[in-house]
């Protein structure tokens, strides 16, 4: 080979070698790229909002008792939610978990509808059915409930809206469970209940947590549906909606700040929860 053949050939391969390095910078270019801007997407704002308040307003508004009454029926009322959940929303995960049936993408379909539809829907069709027309309404009548303007109307809301990240979020720790620990507690003697309190709730204990958690953190955002059903008593979102209508930003902006504190306490809780344990070597 001639010296001007080892020449070309080298400088086709380093020609070579940066084309092959170019779809890689451009890769991580686009990972660190979009991952910042979601991130000062998500951050932005927030920060945006929590700085923007006067020191002496955000001390106003959290010695303020119409306020800290709304911030503690909205913390109530999901924690009620969230405990309805519990009871009513693992029986149906461990079924969905554990049983193979016709129709069964169609009911997890339908389990999932409150996450998509409009949430004043929700609202709505709460209301269709507790009307004095409707049989479901009549009987809500004769054990002296009302779900129109009452603590129990946002109460009904909050458990449809976080009723599926409760199902789903339990569902999935179920599902990562071996069943042959089941037929052995069985095949000892066990009733299903026993195995059930015995076995599964020991092993899954962490995505009931979790479970309560997300609905209760999906709770405590809901504004839309609420408006429909129960304007008052008001909770924190839509008092904050009312002062800004009333007010504009600057008597709704420390309410915000004080609801991204407490959502900011949820997730930080739910993320340490949510850790596996770490075993030791």
């Amino acid at each position: 080979m001639t010296g001007n053949s080892r020449k070309e050939s080298v400088a086709a391969g380093s020609t070579l070698g940066m084309l092959r390095r170019i779809p890689g910078f451009f890769f991580h270019g686009w990972m660190i790229a979009s991952s910042l801007l979601v991130l000062l997407y998500i951050f932005g704002p927030l920060t945006q909002t929590i700085c923007a308040p006067e020191l002496e307003t955000l001390l106003e508004t959290v010695k303020d008792k119409e306020v800290i009454r709304a911030i503690w029926l909205s913390l109530y009322t999901s924690c009620i939610a969230a405990l309805i959940a519990l009871v009513f929303g693992a029986p149906l995960a461990y079924f969905l978990a554990r049983r193979r049936f016709f129709g069964k993408k169609f009911v997890e379909s339908l389990i999932d509808l409150p996450i998509m539809i409009p949430h004043p829907v929700v609202g709505i069709a709460l209301l269709s059915i507790s009307g004095r027309n409707h049989v479901f309404g009549k009987f809500l009548e004769t054990i002296g409930v009302t779900l129109m303007g009452t603590v129990p109307g946002i109460v009904a809301v909050l458990v449809f809206v976080g009723m599926p990240f409760f199902v789903n979020t339990v569902k999935a720790g179920i599902e990562g469970v071996p069943e042959r620990l089941e037929k052995v507690s069985r095949s000892l003697g066990a009733r299903p209940g026993a195995t059930f309190f015995r076995i599964m709730v020991p092993l899954t204990w962490r995505y009931l947590l979790v479970g309560m958690i997300m609905c209760m953190a999906r709770a405590l955002s809901e504004f839309g549906a609420i408006i429909i059903v129960a304007y008052h008593p008001m909770v924190a979102p839509v008092l904050m909606y009312e002062r800004f209508t009333a007010y504009g930003l600057k008597y709704s902006q420390p309410v915000a700040v004080l609801l991204i504190l407490v959502s900011l306490c949820f997730f930080l809780f739910l993320r340490v929860i949510s850790q596996p344990e770490r075993r030791a070597d």
